[in-house]
């Protein structure tokens, strides 16, 4: 449950601390005294849209804060605290909006993100309003108040897995078909490209290869030059190098025995007369082996011109055209097996459909036999309410298949005897869409996980008989879980557990909100004054302090 609420800088709210316990809690005030704003702050902790329109006047951010306690065995408990969040103590939620700048969303201690907030604390708390009544009539949420009421989420995460995979298996089947009218075009196109690489037969490396050879050809008789000029001045010349070192040898050696200093200089000339003659010998084999060869130089150039297409062609070098063969080869083997292909396609989209039409088979049992239970629980509600033969009859129609199923779910309402029941938004009042919406709820208080509801004048337009019934319905709900009430009507109010009154007051040109808890002793004069206004009477101080005493009996079974 919410077990602390406070608020900073935040509308017309300065600051406020306000703990809150189970059962229900009445908040009550004059009209237009700000009772909503604590609606709209436990909607920004929800994940709702947050403006800085909602920061006070003269203040840099507005701040949101609550504490939940969440039950120890709870999955959402367990779930958070895997993900890193801290809920030891309970589950901190806050909400900062920055004039300047971007707000903040903290959850558990850690950063966090408004779908965050949705995602965790909107199952967590409900808020049912003015709003919400119109959201009753809204067909997508008729459909998802009856999925709650029968426990389908199961099913309804079974058929929204099922429809996608049907949607993909579909989508594969499709862009295959789409291949297949092309596929001839493809296949002569394949075999074209893929004997034009065949008879080319690159190699890699090859270009490179040619290319160095092309050279060599294209400067043989500079080749020739340098290399046989070279092994002329190294070793074949007259005043050949190596007959020079070989000659200055000839005079260090004597000369290294007397004078052992100069034997590593003689060592190194030794090693450089071998290594010239080596050259020498290396540049001669180079030279003997150039030859000018007009036609291999027309070869090189017409294969070099024959790979530089195809690479401009499929791109890359002549290493890539190969691997450019090969996977020309393997698409044409697919194609090959395009039946085989097509069948086994076929086959899975065929398994998806079926798995799609038997979780929405399945989906709209359960939605039929829960149906018939719903309009009985929410019709004896109702005539509770004051509605003394109204019934809300739930239509389900079939409708193209979707995630949610292939049904289409309508509230029907018939207020009166011998009226034949008509489609919801119609024909409701906004006072019976309000008893409409409570007997909704408390029907699926059963099922619902909410740990906190949130009641915003639901109540509006109810006479006084009809808001004790309201009031005691309440009572009920708040009995194993948290019940919020914001509330125009005495007789709802007398039935809390804990009371708080809203004031708002000017001062010094600057309009401020103050939200109270009242003791035991201040509810009676709250509750004569909603009875008989600022200044009520004794008989209204009587009556509230009767509708106090009458409203502490036991509730009973509702």
């Amino acid at each position: 449950m919410l077990t602390l609420l406070r608020i900073s800088g935040f509308a017309l709210i300065d600051e406020l601390e306000l703990a809150l316990g189970p059962g229900l809690t009445a908040v009550t005030g004059e009209t237009g005294a700000g009772k909503s704003i604590l609606v709209e702050a436990l909607g920004l902790l929800r994940g709702a849209r947050a403006g800085a329109d909602l920061i006070r006047t003269g203040r840099d951010e507005a701040r949101v804060e609550a504490l939940l306690e969440l039950p120890a065995d709870s999955e959402l408990r367990a779930r958070l605290a895997a993900d890193g969040r801290d809920v030891e103590e309970g589950l901190v939620v806050r909400r900062v909006i920055a004039r300047g700048g971007r707000g903040r969303a903290h959850l558990g201690g850690g950063l966090a993100t408004a779908a965050d907030l949705t995602a965790t604390v909107a199952g967590l708390i409900d808020i049912a309003s003015q709003h919400d009544q119109q959201s009753l009539t809204d067909p997508e949420s008729q459909l998802a108040i009856l999925d709650a009421f029968a426990e389908n989420a199961r099913p309804r995460a079974e058929m929204a897995a099922a429809y996608a995979a049907r949607a993909a298996a579909h989508d594969a089947l499709e862009a295959f078909s789409a291949d297949a009218r092309a596929l001839g075009e493809r296949e002569d196109l394949l075999r074209f490209q893929l004997a034009e690489l065949e008879a080319a037969r690159p190699t890699p490396g090859e270009d490179e290869a040619l290319t160095s050879e092309r050279e060599r050809l294209k400067g043989a008789e500079r080749f020739f030059a340098a290399t046989a000029g070279g092994e002329e001045t190294l070793y074949a010349g007259d005043s050949a190098v190596a007959g020079r070192v070989a000659a200055v040898l000839r005079e260090l050696q004597p000369l290294a025995a007397l004078d052992r200093t100069l034997a590593p200089l003689c060592e190194r000339l030794v090693d450089a007369h071998a290594g010239i003659e080596d050259a020498a010998r290396e540049l001669g084999r180079y030279a003997r082996g150039i030859r000018s060869d007009p036609a291999r130089l027309g070869e090189i150039e017409e294969r070099l011109f024959l790979l530089q297409r195809l690479c401009r062609k499929h791109g890359g070098s002549a290493a890539d055209l190969a691997a450019r063969q090969a996977a020309l080869a393997a698409e044409l083997g697919e194609i090959g097996s395009y039946e085989e292909a097509l069948a086994a396609r076929q086959a899975t989209a065929s398994a998806a459909n079926a798995r799609a039409d038997a979780a929405a088979g399945a989906l709209s049992a359960s939605r039929k036999q829960a149906a018939g239970q719903l309009e009985r629980k929410v019709g004896a509600v109702l005539r509770e309410l004051g509605f003394a033969s109204a019934r809300l009859p739930v239509a389900i129609e079939p409708r193209d298949l979707g995630p949610q199923g292939a049904d289409r779910v309508r509230f029907l309402f018939a207020p009166n005897p011998g009226e034949e029941a008509r489609p919801l938004a119609k024909i409701a009042s906004g006072g019976e869409l309000s008893r409409v919406m409570l007997a909704v709820k408390q029907a699926l208080a059963r099922t619902d996980r909410v740990l906190t509801y949130v009641f915003d004048e639901v109540d509006a337009g109810m006479g006084g008989g009809t808001a004790e019934v309201v009031g005691r319905k309440l009572k009920h709900l708040s009995a194993d879980r948290q019940v919020l009430v914001i509330t125009h009507l005495p007789q709802v109010a007398a039935f809390a557990d804990a009371h708080v009154r809203v004031t708002k007051t000017t001062a010094r040109g600057k309009t401020r909100v103050e939200i109270t808890r009242l003791t035991e002793a201040e509810r009676p004069a709250e509750i004569a004054r909603m009875l008989a206004g600022a200044t009520p009477s004794a008989q209204a101080a009587a009556h509230a302090d009767e509708m106090l005493r009458q409203a502490r009996q036991p509730v009973g079974r509702l």
